[in-house]
């Protein structure tokens, strides 16, 4: 595989395939992921970093269930910004540690935000503060925001290889 051209081999398919619902939760998990797929676990590790490089593969990170962990009110925090102003904005927005998720969107007829922050907290309450917070840092950049809560669990999933 090149940065140009990421095919996929069986060896690749068969990792991907053997990771698409997670990582074993182990002190190795790219060992178990070896073991389970017949490579080595340097082969498993040098497959992903390519399968990275060549943009197959965009990240491998933990995703934690803010449900299970108590954090029941999900507020997106949207905010209508200067459009000069959004790309050094989103990345202060995006550096405070409560913020799981920010990005810049373009706008629509009907919908002035460019700008949105994901927060998490126990209460409405909480992610209020929070997006107050975020507010204070946009300053006088901000003409007009919103918090969309989330009203229903979904069931989030990475891309899946077909059998």
């Amino acid at each position: 595989m090149t940065a140009h051209s990421p095919s996929l081999d069986a060896l690749d398919r068969s990792i991907v395939a053997a990771t698409q619902g997670g990582l074993p939760l182990v002190t190795r998990p790219f060992a178990e992921v070896a073991r389970a797929v017949g490579a080595s676990e340097a082969e498993v590790i040098a497959r992903f970093r390519q399968m990275h490089y060549s943009g197959v593969v965009r990240r491998i990170a933990a995703v934690p269930n803010h449900y299970a962990l108590g954090l029941r009110a999900n507020g997106m925090t949207v905010w209508d910004v200067d459009d000069a102003a959004v790309g050094e904005l989103g990345r202060n927005v995006g550096a405070l540690a409560f913020v799981t998720h920010c990005y810049r969107r373009p706008r629509r007829e009907g919908w002035p935000y460019n700008l949105f922050a994901m927060v998490h907290g126990a209460t409405r309450e909480e992610v209020e503060t929070k997006a107050d917070a975020i507010g204070k840092l946009i300053g006088a950049a901000c003409r007009a925001s919103e918090i969309l809560y989330s009203t229903r669990i979904l069931k989030k999933t990475g891309f899946r290889l077909s059998a």
